[in-house]
Order: C-alpha cells, then structure tokens, then sequence
C-alpha cells in the first residue's frame, strides 16, 4: 500500500469510530485480551509505536483478535510457522532514515521517511498461541500507577473543579479523587496532564503551531489524549474517551488533515517514553 493511500486509510477508520462516539485507544481492555494490552511484535518482543498502536488497536477490535501480538510474513515463516491461506493482512508504517544533501549549504543531513509494511495477528497463523500474562490486582495497578505520575516530580496541585494544565505556570491542577466516578478516571485524567506537561519547552519543547496553526489546541489535546491511552495500556489501567466537544475537534482537525493522526501519535509515543524515562529503562520500540 502506498503511503498516501495508507495515511487517508487510517484517518478515515479513525473519523468513523469518532462519529460512533468510541476510539480504538479506549477500547482494547473490552476485547478480553491475552498476553498484554498494547501491541507487541511476537517475533522481537519489542512493542510498537506511534500511529501503530491505534492502527493494531483498530484492527485487532475490527476482526475480533484475542491476542494483540503481530509478526510479518517472513517473520512467521523464519520461525517455521504459517499465515493461513486468505487471512488479510494489515498495513502499518515504519521511518526508514535517509541521508540526504542540503541543496543550501551542501551538507549532508539525516530525514525520516514513513514506508508501509504487513503485519498478521498471530490469531492468523497457525503453529503460535498467546502467552498468558498473570495480571496484577486492580489496587496494585493502581498504586503503580501512583507511583509512575509521582516519579516524574510534575507540580500537580489538588483541588477546584478542573483538570487542566497551566503551561505559563507550570504545573497542574486536578479535582480531588472523590470528584471522579472512579479511581482509574483520576489516573487516566492525571496521566493526560502529564502528558500536557510532558511538552513544556523545558522538557519536550513540543510546540504544534507551526505545524497545524489555528488547529494546533485541537492537536495538543489529542498528543496528551494518546499519551495517556499509550500510558494506561501500559499501566494495565482502563482509560475513557474525552468528552463530544473534544472529539468533534479532532475529526475537524483528521477531517482537515489526513497526516495529524500519525504526527499527533508519534509526538504522544514521544512523549509516553519521556514520561516513561523517570521510573523505567526505556527501549526504542518498533
């Protein structure tokens, strides 16, 4: 598949689930998964990123998969197994660099360009079965994930009746936990913060006007949406979607621009891993 065609694919499943109201980022702890929440390559063992997780999301929930681990075709073969006859693969992305010259100053510099390739839920070929991972208890989860936003030392002040992030100020202001429905929906509206944090131009420096303009509020929200659905997956806590003034901005936004949801995902892959990067070793993902 091309690029082009890939990108329009993408923003297009994602427009369609936006207008039902749901997400695929909200939506993997509603399929009974096996062996772990966010997609993982079963060949490497190593997890995947940016645009590719709300892609294998989408089609993980789409065709009704229990596991969330993918491999290639040559992968599976390598390993001595097989794709079934018929089974439909699915497309998603990877940045192969590129050394290119500068036609200004003649030097070289290094770029990014996005390639498509296939991968097959493992649900699709015959000789693997899902590793069972014993999961922790709901309590312990949360304390982890207690402990994960504590680990960042981010300036999270309690009280009022909003949740938002004062970038002129630094730090973040949160209702009491009493005030959510549950302890998740704190944590989950916590980590979306720190995901706001996250881009401060003493940490990420992520600044998104220059890239999506007048859109650049809409897009900011949908980093630290994604980071925080990123996060909770890994933290094994169950997120929720924002509410309808958020979601009709970002299909104004997808609908606008075929490619903000590949760069709002890598900048909130970016930004998981920098969050990540106070408690844990951090490794480059796929």
């Amino acid at each position: 598949m091309k690029i082009a065609a890939l990108y329009e694919s993408v923003t297009q499943s994602i427009i369609k689930d936006l207008e039902a109201g749901v997400a695929p980022w909200t939506k993997p702890w509603k399929n009974g998964n096996v062996g772990g929440i966010l997609p993982m390559n079963a060949a490497t063992k190593r997890g995947y990123n940016g645009v590719n997780i709300p892609i294998l999301w989408h089609a993980q929930l789409a065709r009704g998969y229990p596991t969330a681990n993918w491999m290639t075709y040559k992968q599976a073969q390598d390993i001595g197994v097989q794709v079934r006859a018929a089974e439909k693969s699915t497309h998603v992305v990877f940045t192969r660099k590129l050394r290119v010259q500068d036609k200004e100053t003649d030097e070289e510099k290094q770029v990014g360009m996005l390639k498509a390739y296939s991968v097959f839920n493992i649900a699709q070929i015959d000789g693997l079965e899902p590793e069972t991972i014993e999961e922790a208890s709901p309590e312990v989860r949360q304390d982890t994930a207690l402990l994960f936003i504590a680990a960042t030392k981010a300036d999270i002040r309690i009280g009022g009746d909003r949740a938002a992030y004062i970038p002129a100020l630094d730090f973040i202001i949160l209702p009491p936990e009493s005030a959510f429905n549950t302890r998740e929906h704190f944590l989950a509206t916590s980590l979306h913060e720190c995901g706001h944090w996250s881009g401060h131009k003493s940490r990420l420096d992520r600044d998104l006007k220059s890239r999506f303009n007048e859109k650049a509020y809409a897009a900011e929200e949908l980093v630290a949406e994604l980071t925080a659905a990123f996060l909770c997956a890994h933290l094994e806590i169950k997120s929720e979607l924002r509410h309808a003034e958020y979601i009709n901005n970002w299909i104004q936004l997808l609908k606008g621009d075929s490619r903000a949801i590949f760069t709002a995902s890598s900048r909130a892959s970016q930004a998981a891993d920098y969050l990540r990067s106070f408690s844990e070793q951090v490794d480059e993902d796929d």
